[in-house]
């Protein structure tokens, strides 16, 4: 007989062995005891979660030939076919294979027969989400109201994509990712039928590698029994996953915070050895920061990862635990662009080691006079080499000097300061930027720090800046429009001076005409004159008279003129184009109207 996986040989076959879906199988139950079963069902997870297994069950506690109830016999006819996947009343569809409308329209035929075995004909349609628009459109009656002896078991892992129509016709039931101990639990429970032998280290190693699916977890526990020749031990099981031991990521730490770039490296190149997956090795590192993190800040909380996780909490400020978490994860989401993983992984480490939140180190020794933070662990952060930048080459310098920094009081905890040199000098950056003194020794010693010094610099006064001229009265259509353009014009009063056709002016009085349909208008002239002010240095006298013709350019007209030369002059401009003519002389190409707009407006 051929070998089963363990994935489909330890398949649940009750509603009482699954595991971790508890809130589904509640409401399953119920509804078979009470008889009251909805004719749709929607279940949603992510892979190997049990949503197939649930939908099998379902359908043989619908077909049981002692009985329609929440726990089939397992050992009638029908619970023996619906378990080798050969009852004919249940029709098991790949909709990933199986996603035109002419498949849709077999299913629909084939619903108006009566069940030929059971009385309950299932369709159990899988991955539901890769069906055409078409295909859902033309399932959807039947969906709604199918024939009483059907049932429809829909399974996706996707159920965003799915029309709103398909969700609002099914119950829907979201599966849980189990958790590390569910996944550990039933492999232990396996391996104790398999008679094989169980090593806790080994499965838990497996039960992170499954990541929430049990089906997956169960594949890596088939291949881990071969790999192992059946002894799962620790040491094999981390070989295959690429994993490496928790000690080393200690190790690992450990340098780090010492500041020792030279250990750093023997840790990797140790670790190298090994052949590891960098980007599961960034995985533990940010996990061990994440207990570390939880030791620190939440006391009590125990840990059994086998990395003194107490040892590292006092010595690393929460402050740099954050940020060597934030460092980790990014690292790990940047790998795949890396000249290599091992240089991803390298610059990961070395840009912990490098980057140290100032505010902490300053912190860490207070609490901790005795350490000393190296000079290469401390921030160059961006905020503080800007500042850096903008202040005195003279300040900046007298700010790094290690001896001032120690005996400096410590800063609030979002500040960072800048250290050794600057990424690049003020005359580079601001080269006509007036420089400011530097602090005094007196203000050092008075607690005055340098990075407030350098944020709330205020600049020297310059001379004050000359008032621009106001314009002269407009006594031309062009200087009206002119005087238009340089006013800020917004509502309804712009669109007052933008219908208004200029006539005459005499000192401090402007005659405007408005066309008899703009008359409405006219309630704004006295904000039009406060607006104009702005411009001409007083407000001026505006007398508005009625007009039927077309005595003069409105700045709407001139606009409008403007925009469709503007226009004219695109569409011209991509006629001209050699590409464009070729196209429409070999392939009779044609342009669309209104599909060309000028660059401004794109």
């Amino acid at each position: 007989m051929s070998y089963l996986v363990l994935a489909r040989k330890w398949r649940p076959k009750r509603f009482s062995e699954l595991v971790g879906q508890e809130h589904v199988v509640r409401a399953l139950v119920n509804a078979l005891d009470s008889g009251r079963v909805h004719h749709a069902f929607l279940f949603s997870g992510t892979r190997g979660v049990g949503k197939t297994t649930i939908a099998r069950i379902f359908a043989k506690s619908l077909n049981c030939d002692r009985g329609q109830g929440a726990d089939p016999c397992g050992e009638c006819a029908a619970c023996l076919d619906i378990d080798a996947g050969r009852f004919v009343d249940l029709l098991e569809i790949d909709a990933a294979s199986h996603t035109g409308i002419d498949d849709v329209r077999q299913l629909i035929e084939n619903a108006q027969y009566m069940p030929s075995r059971g009385r309950t004909k299932v369709y159990l349609i899988d991955e539901v989400h890769m069906l055409s628009k078409p295909a859902f459109n033309a399932l959807l009656k039947t969906l709604e109201e199918p024939p009483d002896y059907v049932k429809f078991l829909l399974a996706t892992t996707d159920p965003e994509k799915l029309p709103v129509t398909v969700l609002s016709r099914c119950l829907q039931f979201n599966l849980k990712r189990l958790d590390l101990e569910q996944i550990g639990g039933q492999m232990r429970q396996i391996l104790t039928a398999e008679n094989l032998p169980i090593e806790d280290a080994s499965i838990d190693l497996l039960a992170r590698g499954a990541d929430g699916s049990l089906r997956d977890g169960l594949s890596l526990l088939d291949q881990a029994i071969a790999y192992t020749a059946g002894t799962l031990d620790e040491a094999g099981v981390r070989a295959m996953l690429g994993s490496v031991d928790r000690a080393r990521v200690g190790a690992l730490l450990g340098a780090l915070a010492d500041g020792d770039g030279q250990a750093l490296m023997k840790e990797i190149e140790a670790l190298v050895g090994f052949a590891p997956d960098f980007g599961q090795v960034l995985d533990e590192i940010a996990a061990t920061l994440h207990r570390i993190q939880l030791k620190q800040l939440v006391p009590g909380v125990e840990d059994d990862s086998g990395i003194d996780t107490a040892a590292l909490a006092e010595r690393l400020p929460p402050e740099v635990v954050q940020l060597w978490y934030q460092m980790a994860i990014g690292g790990r989401r940047d790998l795949p662009l890396a000249p290599s993983p091992r240089a991803g992984f390298e610059m990961a480490l070395l840009r912990m080691l490098a980057f140290r939140p100032a505010a902490a180190d300053a912190a860490h020794q207070v609490s901790d006079g005795s350490r000393s933070v190296p000079p290469r662990s401390r921030t160059v952060s961006t905020a503080a080499a800007r500042s850096a930048m903008d202040t005195a080459p003279a300040a900046v310098a007298k700010a790094t000097k290690p001896e001032e920094t120690r005996t400096r009081p410590a800063p609030r905890i979002a500040e960072t300061r800048a250290v050794e040199q600057p990424y690049a000098t003020p005359a580079e950056v601001h080269p006509a930027t007036p420089q400011r003194a530097s602090p005094t020794s007196d203000d050092v010693s008075s607690g005055i720090r340098t990075a407030d010094v350098a944020d709330e610099s205020v600049p020297e006064k310059s001379a004050p800046a000359h008032a621009k001229p106001a314009m002269p009265m407009p006594t031309t259509s062009d200087d009206w429009l002119a005087l238009l353009e340089a006013a800020d014009l917004r509502g309804p009063v712009r669109e007052l001076a933008a219908n208004a056709i200029f006539q005459s002016s005499s000192n401090d009085e402007l005659q405007l005409a408005l066309a008899a349909e703009m008359s409405h208008l006219r309630n704004d002239v006295s904000r039009l004159a406060e607006v104009l002010a702005g411009v001409l240095g007083k407000p001026p006298k505006i007398r508005i008279v009625s007009t039927t013709g077309s005595e003069g350019e409105t700045l709407h007209v001139r606009n409008s003129r403007r925009r469709e030369q503007r226009q004219s002059e695109a569409e011209q401009s991509f006629m001209d184009e050699s590409a464009v003519q070729r196209y429409m002389q070999q392939y009779g190409a044609k342009l669309v109207p209104g599909s060309i707009r000028p660059m401004d407006e794109t």
